[in-house]
């Protein structure tokens, strides 16, 4: 019964209009004053970021912040996918048939999740990375490969909460809520770069401009609030880390881990 009444709730309160009026606060000159107390509820690190923080102009600047640099060093092993965001992974492992199986006990299809696209062919029997950003995260995105944008969707849909709660309790939230799909084609072939929108959120947003061409550790989008990254690589390209989990934290930039050769 809790759980029905907060899954109504959460239902009630998961429309783009709340989304648009907490995004409209938060871009507000008066939402920086804030700041202090939403750093401190949150244990961000004020002195990683790039600049002081009573220069922000509001709390979704702050939110958006970059880090100061060298913080977050990509990691040279060649031929590695590296995390796109820091993040606590809350799914990962083999694609079985199309399937991403038990993200905190709900099934996901590659067909779903990418939107019917034509491309998901080239997933169905790859990997996965499940990449959640809490509030006290850094919230920028990264390009995980070195290689060149090949396409790009922006799917509209709910503003579903992606935390436990939402993942667990709420029916396929990752393939329901607002997605911005990036298609990055590397050396050793193609990754999906899924930014999943979740409650609050007002936008996902790609850098202005975008470059065709992307390095690994290059900006590539970010959210304007807390959210989650979907990472899919292709059939039969690519091996994890062995010693990663559900459950495990990562940096972007840390490898995640190995492409496999080409045949």
């Amino acid at each position: 019964m809790k759980i029905s009444l907060f899954r109504l709730l959460t239902e009630l309160s998961s429309r783009k209009t709340v989304s648009r009026l907490t995004g409209a606060f938060a871009k507000s000159k008066t939402s920086r004053l804030l700041i202090p107390r939403f750093a401190k509820a949150y244990g961000i690190r004020v002195e990683d970021a790039e600049k002081a923080i009573h220069e922000y102009a509001s709390l979704n600047d702050f939110f958006t912040r970059r880090l100061k640099e060298g913080l977050r060093p990509i990691d040279p092993t060649p031929d590695t996918l590296i995390s796109p965001v820091d993040a606590l992974i809350t799914g990962m492992g083999p694609i079985k048939d199309g399937l991403i199986v038990n993200v905190k006990g709900q099934d996901y299809t590659i067909e779903e999740l990418l939107n019917h696209s034509p491309r998901m062919i080239n997933y169905k029997s790859g990997f996965y990375y499940v990449l959640y950003l809490s509030p006290t995260d850094y919230h920028r995105i990264h390009s995980p490969v070195t290689g060149v944008i090949v396409e790009k969707e922006h799917v509209a849909g709910k503003v579903y909460p992606v935390n436990d709660f939402g993942l667990r309790h709420m029916r396929r939230v990752l393939s329901r809520n607002e997605r911005l799909i990036t298609y990055v084609q590397h050396e050793r072939g193609e990754v999906a770069v899924v930014k999943v929108g979740a409650l609050n959120v007002s936008s996902i947003q790609y850098v202005s401009p975008l470059p065709d061409a992307l390095v690994r550790g290059g900006d590539l989008a970010y959210f304007e609030f807390g959210s989650t990254v979907v990472l899919l690589t292709e059939t039969g390209t690519f091996a994890g880390r062995t010693d990663l989990s559900v459950g495990s934290k990562v940096r972007m930039g840390e490898t995640l881990g190995t492409f496999k050769p080409k045949a």
